[in-house]
């Protein structure tokens, strides 16, 4: 069974396109430094589907999907005190922070802006508007439909 998640990026740090150019269109998704986030990440299986979301962005917007390649493993940034995401009291015996490998699949026709979100009929509960500063959150199927759908749909003119 696929399962859904959404996972934030900001486009000038790391961009959907950027991960359409990386190797493979493939990179690992560290630096997520929030326990309930980590629990998303940890709960990832290999196949899953991740709606990419540009956040601290005009129109902030879900742009793209990208696929679940390797489930949960250690965040190497962690123990990396050149790295922004350097943990101190993290240790390689016992990390406290994982990452996991996502692959692009799709870039949307068109984004679907947190604002479409928030007015579409079935989308009021998405964790993406309740709990709206989660780096990685689920999604259920049924608003990953809606999400698609709205994705299909051209834009007002």
């Amino acid at each position: 069974m696929t399962n859904y998640w959404l996972v934030k990026s900001e486009p000038d740090v790391f961009s959907y396109d950027d991960l359409v150019a990386s190797p493979k269109h493939t990179t690992h998704w560290d630096g997520v430094r929030a326990y309930a986030a980590r629990i998303h990440l940890n709960a990832m299986k290999t196949g899953d589907l991740v709606l990419f979301y540009h956040s601290m962005t005009n129109p902030a917007a879900i742009v793209g999907v990208a696929e679940v390649v390797r489930e949960a493993y250690p965040d190497l940034t962690q123990f990396d005190p050149a790295s922004d995401y350097y943990d101190p009291k993290s240790k390689e015996d016992a990390p406290t922070w994982t990452m996991v490998d996502l692959k692009a699949v799709e870039k949307l026709k068109r984004p679907v802006t947190l604002d479409e979100i928030k007015k579409t009929k079935g989308l009021e509960k998405m964790a993406l508007v309740r709990i709206g500063r989660l780096s990685v959150s689920p999604v259920t199927a049924a608003e990953y439909k809606i999400i698609r759908k709205l994705a299909d749909k051209p834009e007002k003119q």
